[in-house]
């Protein structure tokens, strides 16, 4: 076999002795009690991983090898008047016996397979904390820990923040290199900034049924402030949707804090705290309406698809309960911000 033509020396050496002996006493006395039997073919499965090569190599070795003892064999049983069908037998069991010594290298590959995808995720784990830290990562650290997960450093990047359960399939939609992470309150991703990031974003957000923040391209140094525009994006975003923090900066500022949201909303809207739902509902969408289009009645229809004198009627009833507030530029610019915060 090329890949083994080098000097049996070494522990590769070693183990590949101590894997023809113990295969061999295996075949012709059976497993010893209690013995892990088969723990010389994992490892050589898990060598052939970490070496980087496929099982094809071994696999035709274990072959190969059967092939050759089976032509030994044979012509010993024949010398020695062994009838056929006990040939037979014996043959069958050779073989039968590779496909089992094969199978357990392929269970140490897959083993060594796993181990490694865990590990790569725990070093992926780790830089994004980096890059989620509140305080700013020097470049060198970022670098060295993005070498280690095994992630290339792209010239910008965006953080994307999502419901923790969302963070490991969000990444399937985007192309790209994207790393994630997820606790109990969010999941976070990382994503090299890109013309269609967007728009996959937006693919993702329908069909999970999310919210997702998404934050400013930055460079990696700049990271931790991309992370929390992020977080405050997908706190304002509805099931479904995503925010992109720089565009909508005025829903930033409002969710940064949701108190003090609150308690601005219960202020400026005390008046219609005697309301019925359904009309408190009407008297904040035709209110929001008039100071969106500055008092124009027919926008105002137009929008709210009802008929003039309807807003007519509903603007009567605002000035009865708001006064003189809707004629202070101050006062309407609060219930302007108090009717975009988030109610809770």
């Amino acid at each position: 076999m090329p890949a083994y033509a080098g000097p049996l020396k070494g522990p590769f050496g070693e183990g590949i002795r101590q894997g023809v002996v113990q295969a061999l006493t295996r075949f012709l006395t059976g497993n010893e009690p209690g013995a892990d039997s088969g723990r010389i073919n994992r490892q050589l499965g898990r060598g052939e991983y970490r070496s980087g090569r496929s099982l094809d190599a071994l696999q035709a070795a274990y072959r190969v090898g059967a092939r050759v003892a089976w032509r030994r064999v044979s012509r010993l049983a024949a010398d020695a008047g062994v009838p056929v069908d006990g040939q037979h037998q014996l043959a069958e069991a050779i073989f039968a016996y590779i496909d089992e010594l094969s199978a357990e290298s392929v269970e140490g590959y897959a083993q060594a397979q796993a181990a490694q995808a865990a590990s790569l995720q725990r070093h992926r784990e780790d830089l994004l904390r980096l890059l989620t830290a509140e305080a700013p990562v020097p470049a060198q650290i970022l670098q060295d820990a993005a070498a280690r997960a095994d992630w290339r450093v792209p010239a910008r990047i965006a953080m994307i923040a999502c419901p923790p359960d969302a963070a490991a399939n969000i990444p399937r939609h985007l192309s790209g290199q994207a790393i994630y992470s997820a606790d109990q309150l969010h999941g976070q991703i990382c994503a090299p900034e890109s013309g269609r990031l967007h728009q996959e974003l937006a693919v993702a957000a329908r069909r999970r049924h999310v919210p997702i923040g998404l934050g400013p391209g930055v460079a990696i140094t700049e990271s931790s402030r991309s992370s929390r525009w992020a977080l405050l994006a997908m706190r304002s975003a509805e099931a479904g949707q995503i925010v992109q923090a720089d565009q909508q900066l005025e829903r930033l500022i409002l969710g940064a804090s949701p108190d003090l949201a609150t308690a601005l909303r219960r202020q400026a809207l005390e008046p219609l705290d005697g309301e019925t739902p359904a009309s408190r509902r009407r008297l904040e969408g035709t209110l929001l309406a008039w100071l969106r289009h500055h008092g124009a009645q027919a926008a105002i229809a137009a929008e709210l698809a009802i008929h003039p004198q309807t807003v007519r009627y509903r603007m009567g009833r605002l000035r009865d309960l708001f006064g003189s507030a809707l004629e202070d530029p101050d006062k309407r610019f609060q219930l302007q911000l108090a009717l975009h915060a988030k109610g809770n």
